[in-house]
């Protein structure tokens, strides 16, 4: 199995490998490109619900800050009045029966820890599923939405959708711009042109909207009360985990904060063990979020977590009301 740091270089530096790869690359660029004129041309069916769909997504592999937007997404769609659900694909999760309605209880190893962490930190009905159409319709049906939100579901073509939103990470951006498995894209870069806004997570490009993280209080994970700013851990040293798709960037977070940190690495969606979390020391032990979800059960004291909000320019805000108006009022096609 080829390491994270391989994959790294191969895809984001510049690894002599990824030009041997460059003939795959081209078998795969159009494979997906027969598959999305499939869809396209009415070969293979889009099914549309009777609501608004968002698709939040990426064209490349990885994590570049989805999740935040999605949660941002939802806590304003309920300012102006909408009821919004999420739906996801419960990456990681063993459930048998699909769709799964995802509580802020629920248990992360059954709908994945992803929807978990959206339904706790909004409020609002999320449904996992492999088939987005299938949970789009089970929140209609059962939660009375008026408004989804596709997380990660940029590729799903076989749900109809009317504002399509990229992100993308302002420190990697799209590697070396070649397409799986010589680079970390989904899709070429044209399909970048299609899509309604790119929301830059850092310093944004031309033509970018910009996503600001702000961070929140550190929780405990013993202690959902107990809560303290990060300032405590300055000048100090902390073990760090995540287990996210880019865990550089929360590293690079807890570093700005003037902590000195031991690095734990997971790959994403990590079915967390007690033994990953426990180092045999005193020292504090600090988390993504999306870690906390699987981990709490067997956290102690030292354990904690660190939120994060996503921030998002006003600009980015009129722009959306902008799309939804055309969808409200009949401009964008069906």
């Amino acid at each position: 199995m080829l390491s994270p740091e391989f994959i790294e270089d191969l895809w984001y530096g510049k690894h002599p490998a990824s030009l041997l790869l460059v003939p795959l690359s081209w078998l795969y660029q159009i494979v997906i490109s027969l598959r999305r004129l499939g869809y396209q041309s009415g070969l293979l069916p889009v099914r549309r619900v009777p609501i608004p769909v968002i698709v939040v997504g990426n064209i490349s592999v990885g994590g570049n800050g989805k999740t935040p937007l999605v949660i941002w997404l939802a806590n304003y769609l309920k300012q102006k009045n909408f009821h919004p659900g999420v739906v996801t694909r419960g990456y990681g999760g063993t459930a048998k029966h699909w769709p799964q309605q995802v509580r802020p209880d629920s248990d992360p190893r059954v709908g994945g820890d992803e929807p978990v962490l959206i339904a706790r930190q909004t409020g609002c009905p999320v449904a996992a599923s492999p088939n987005r159409y299938m949970a789009a319709e089970g929140l209609i049906e059962h939660a009375k939405c008026d408004i989804i939100i596709c997380d990660d579901g940029l590729q799903h073509y076989a749900l109809g959708r009317d504002i399509e939103i990229v992100v993308v990470d302002s420190i990697r951006r799209y590697g070396n711009k070649r397409c799986l498995p010589a680079g970390p894209l989904r899709e070429s870069m044209r399909r970048l042109k299609e899509v309604d806004m790119i929301v830059c997570n850092g310093i944004p490009g031309h033509g970018e909207y910009q996503m600001k993280y702000v961070l929140q209080q550190l929780h405990s994970l013993n202690d959902e009360n107990k809560k303290s700013d990060i300032e405590i851990f300055k000048g100090k040293m902390v073990h760090a985990i995540a287990g996210i798709g880019y865990p550089g960037r929360f590293f690079t977070l807890l570093r700005k904060q003037g902590i000195d940190i031991i690095e734990h690495q997971f790959p994403d969606h990590h079915k967390y063990k007690p033994v990953d979390i426990r180092f045999g020391d005193d020292l504090p032990v600090v988390m993504t979020e999306k870690d906390a979800v699987k981990c709490a059960e067997f956290a102690s004291d030292e354990h904690w977590y660190l939120p994060i909000k996503a921030e998002m320019s006003n600009s980015f805000e009129h722009r959306l009301s902008m799309l939804l108006k055309e969808i409200d009022y009949g401009q964008k096609a069906a």
